[in-house]
């Protein structure tokens, strides 16, 4: 599957926080964040991997409990089934990928 880029298809997290899924397979599906400052994104916890990078800003990620400092460039690894959650320090782009295929996040 190509998906080519487009500025629609965003839906909102919570308040200040957006997501649009970009791509997607028999695997894996792929998803852009965009995280407004001094927002937070609630501890929660899925079933899937999540794998991501932070393209832009500042956030302090939480998995298990434990705080990570995360600037442009950072990437991070959370297995299915671990609490995690962020903070939002300047506004924020990340890219996330979920194995296996997130069937919520399908357009």
């Amino acid at each position: 599957m190509i998906q080519k880029t487009s500025q629609t298809g965003y839906i909102k997290v919570v308040e200040g926080i957006t997501r649009r899924t970009l791509v997607y397979g028999n695997s894996t599906l792929m998803a852009e964040f965009c995280l407004g400052k001094g927002r937070t994104l609630p501890v929660h916890r899925h079933p899937h991997e999540q794998t991501g990078y932070l393209v832009s800003g500042h956030i302090i990620l939480t998995i298990d409990g434990k705080p990570h400092d995360m600037k442009p460039g950072d990437s991070w690894a959370i297995p299915g089934n671990v609490e995690h959650g962020a903070e939002v320090i300047e506004d924020s782009v990340a890219i996330e990928v979920f194995s296996p295929v997130r069937e919520d996040y399908k357009p």
